[in-house]
């Protein structure tokens, strides 16, 4: 290839169909995952947005109970296995690592698109279980449901073990690339803190979800076989299933969070135009996070018959947790402390993420409270919970990461104000949606039932009124980024006045392999001049 050609944006270097097929080079990779991702986000909303609906009443509407079983199923394994877990590491994540650390590359470029791969395959699996029959058995797989001998759940329990895969491959190459292919000057403390969340969840990849990957090999062998593992009529034990499953999905909670740390760490610092404060503490938070995520999977368990001695440690190391998330809200808070705030549609959605993940985090401390977890087990208070860490805060974080660096991937400019009308109905309808579902939980209203008690009718109501508003706000957002390729004004190469090396020294959009020349780092990623408010 000719120096030109190198020098050649990557959307225009090499084009076709098929040279974005088999392309090595991680930006395109990148752009691939995020419109997989967009496509499997719409198909798992839909599922929610159908069977909220049907809760609009108590009684049966337009759906029988098993499609019912059927759509929660579908909504939880693919927002969980197909969007949430590999959204900001697969899109952003690819697009934006090598870049920030001033590398050509990932460390293993075949790697990378075998990964992609592995995603596409999985999934393909997934949607193929759909012809063979109503997958009903919840996304967390539990035995003895996913021992019935169920075509489409059998299909499904094999996407996820390849989508597991994809997974590791993504977290062994950033864990190389991290420690391989810095810029000179890239010390390890000039990291932007969005290289240190993906390292830390590089870590909870590649070390936990090898056990959701033979957790779900022994489902298989149980299913074909008949060996008793986790079936109680064959002499299994489904609690040991559970603790299996819970052993990588606590991590894996962090997994979805902690690249959305690293997101809206970049967003406050740019538009705050300050040096983000604890810069070391909020780096520190995030492999703190990682290492205590796996020390706290039996909070998952606190009704499934633990002793004493279990339960309490279990439930001491979930407050423990808090620490480190707390640190990160202490920080961004005081980063935002008489900054030159500048509330451009990203950083309205780093704002809400603020809103939001407090939420999730404040109610994840109260299911740790043993006494309190009881009542609330199974509840649509653990429902809230988890869409507030899930939703709320990672997708959150994610579309405000893709709005950040839209000009950078595109070239082009999107529509502020439509950019904030968007924000606004995504922060009303979430909350609407959510919020009183924590009330709704706390008065008892178990989660997953076809049929309700007529007292959490009013209830069941606002939240699917909450979900129309969230889809208007979320086709917002998206119409507006689509638009913007047409008819967007050319993106300069610094929009935002950010201090990392993909606005500073790459161009807008990024060469072939990201820099004429290789740079050369001499101060940290957030070292902005003073300004007066």
């Amino acid at each position: 290839m000719s120096a030109h050609q190198e020098n050649i944006n990557y959307l225009k270097a090499r084009k076709g169909f098929l040279n974005w097929i088999v392309t090595v080079d991680h930006k395109r990779i990148g752009l691939m995952y995020l419109a997989s991702i967009i496509f499997f986000f719409i198909a798992g909303g839909t599922y929610a947005f159908l069977f909220r609906m049907e809760l609009w009443s108590p009684l049966q509407g337009f759906m029988t109970s098993d499609t019912y079983n059927h759509l929660f199923t579908m909504h939880g394994v693919i927002m969980v296995f197909l969007v949430v877990v590999p959204g900001i590491p697969g899109a952003l994540g690819n697009f934006l690592l090598p870049i920030q650390l001033g590398a050509k590359d990932l460390a293993f470029p075949k790697l990378n698109i075998t990964s992609l791969y592995l995603y596409w395959g999985g999934a393909t699996l997934a949607l193929f279980s759909l012809t063979q029959g109503r997958a009903d058995s919840g996304w967390t797989f539990y035995a003895p449901y996913s021992l019935s001998q169920n075509p489409a759940v059998l299909w499904m329990l094999t996407a996820a073990f390849i989508l597991g895969f994809s997974s590791i491959l993504t977290g062994l190459n950033f864990i190389v690339t991290i420690h391989k292919m810095r810029a000179p000057g890239m010390t390890w403390f000039r990291l932007p803190l969005f290289v240190w969340a993906l390292y830390a969840t590089g870590i909870m990849q590649v070390f936990a979800t090898p056990v959701l990957a033979i957790t779900l090999v022994l489902l298989l062998v149980e299913n074909f076989l008949h060996i008793g593992i986790f079936d109680p009529a064959l002499g299994g034990d489904p609690i040991m299933m559970q603790h299996f499953f819970w052993f990588y999905s606590h991590p894996a909670v962090y997994i979805i969070v902690v690249p959305a740390f690293g997101v809206v760490s970049e967003l406050i610092a740019t538009f705050s135009r300050k040096t983000i404060f604890g810069y070391k503490f909020i780096a520190f938070s995030s492999v703190a996070i990682t290492i205590i995520g796996f020390l706290v999977w039996g909070h998952h368990m606190f009704v499934a018959g633990q002793s004493d001695v279990a339960v309490t440690i279990f439930s001491f190391l979930t407050f423990f947790t808090a620490v480190p998330s707390a640190i990160k809200v202490f920080n961004w808070t005081t980063t935002l402390y008489q900054g030159s705030i500048k509330l451009t549609t990203p950083m309205l959605y780093a704002l809400q993420f603020l809103f939001n993940f407090t939420i999730g985090g404040l109610t994840g401390i109260i299911l740790g409270i043993l006494s309190v977890d009881i009542h609330l087990h199974d509840t649509y208070f653990v429902v809230s919970h988890f869409h507030y860490v899930a939703m709320g805060s990672t997708m959150i974080a994610f579309i405000g990461g893709i709005y950040y660096w839209w000009p950078k991937m595109t070239g082009k400019m999107f529509n502020e104000t439509w950019g904030r009308i968007g924000a606004v109905l995504v922060f009303i309808g979430f909350n609407v949606t959510f919020f009183v579902q924590l009330i709704m939980g706390s008065q008892g209203s178990p989660r997953r039932y076809y049929h309700y008690l007529d007292q959490f009718q009013i209830y069941h109501q606002i939240s699917t009124v909450g979900v129309v508003i969230l889809a208007l706000g979320l086709f917002t957002a998206l119409f507006n980024l689509l638009i913007s390729l047409r008819t967007g004004a050319t993106a300069p190469q610094n929009p935002w006045g950010a201090r990392t090396l993909e606005w500073t020294h790459a161009a807008t959009p990024p060469v072939l392999y990201n820099f004429t020349e290789t740079p050369i780092v001499t101060e940290g990623p957030y070292d902005y001049p003073v300004e007066k408010v």
